[in-house]
């Protein structure tokens, strides 16, 4: 059985969040597609060329995936996102992904759009950038990281302008994707909002 789960955003939306949880409620795979560029981000921190780091990608560049949760490799990750070859050289290993027998949940900025326009079920995952930027600044001080909040959201609105701006994939909600405003939403419900929606389309 094949199932795809497309989940977009802006950064601390919840998207992460709310993939692993719908992929744990139906057994599916989950592919948290920013890492992958994180990933890249963090290859071209260490002195890499973008679309060399992109096309030269191994699973051990995400075993560790706290480590690519640090504000700097997030804003390399951003910068490297908008290159078009490096989105390119991406593509394919998504896809597959997506298309894996036993159900697949994908989050991200274009995937719905982009990586999989066919997907049975698109949510597109957001919040205001003020609590976005909170929940930021509160997971960074989790891991001993501090932080100022006015950095944090000058940081949240600057990604989220490249994100929505960039000439390739740019980040949008696809016309069919149920719009998801956590804003207001304990954790809890925005997963129940997400699971009964992939549940009503899996038994439709």
């Amino acid at each position: 059985m094949r199932f795809t789960v497309a989940i977009d955003g802006p950064a601390a939306a919840g998207k992460g969040t709310i993939g692993r949880a719908v992929a744990a409620e139906f057994s599916f795979a989950h592919l948290d597609t920013g890492l992958l560029y994180r990933a890249v981000g963090a290859r071209v921190l260490a002195g890499e060329p973008a679309q060399q780091a992109a096309e030269d990608l191994q699973p051990q560049d995400l075993a560790d995936p706290e480590a690519l949760r640090t504000p700097d490799v997030a804003q390399a990750a951003s910068k490297v996102a908008v290159i078009p070859e490096v989105r390119a050289a991406l593509l394919d290993f998504q896809r597959a992904f997506a298309t894996r027998v036993g159900g697949a949940v994908l989050d991200g900025r274009d995937i719905g759009t982009v990586i999989c326009p066919h997907a049975e079920v698109k949510l597109f995952v957001t919040a205001s950038a003020e609590v976005r930027a909170k929940r930021r600044l509160d997971e960074l001080a989790d891991r001993g990281i501090e932080a100022e909040y006015a950095t944090v959201l000058a940081d949240v609105r600057a990604r989220d302008a490249r994100d929505a701006d960039r000439a390739t994939a740019p980040m949008r909600a696809a016309e069919d994707a149920l719009v998801l405003d956590t804003s207001a939403l304990s954790v809890d419900d925005a997963v129940a909002a997400a699971i009964a929606a992939v549940r009503a389309k899996r038994d439709a």
